[in-house]
């Protein structure tokens, strides 16, 4: 199984290698007015993933942020736990009704 996961890792790298090299033409981005930047594509695609990534990162950590207050809270106000009931006891056996000599 540990095979099979460094085998697509080493896929996954192959192909953005490939996509990086594929991608290399430079670009022009136009900012604000009399401004413009040039790179090659697959650098402007990973700083827009990045930015897309901290960017949803950051618009989730309020709600992290309400949930885990609202989890210490909840905490606080809970009564704390008793011990675990114990195992019930195991009914008693049946008895075993005697065999006689014909195997009924």
């Amino acid at each position: 199984m540990q095979a099979l996961a460094w085998i697509l890792r080493l896929l996954a790298i192959l192909v953005l290698a490939w996509f990086a090299v594929k991608n290399s033409q430079v670009v022009t981005v136009h900012g604000l007015p009399d401004q413009s930047w040039q790179a090659p594509l697959v650098f402007v695609l990973l700083v827009a993933f990045v930015a897309g990534v901290v960017i949803g990162l950051l618009a989730w950590l309020p709600t992290v942020i309400r949930q885990r207050r609202a989890m210490s809270r909840l905490r606080r106000a809970a009564p704390p736990a008793a011990s675990p009931p114990a195992a019930p006891e195991a009914p008693p056996a049946l008895p075993v009704p005697p065999v006689d000599g014909h195997g009924v």
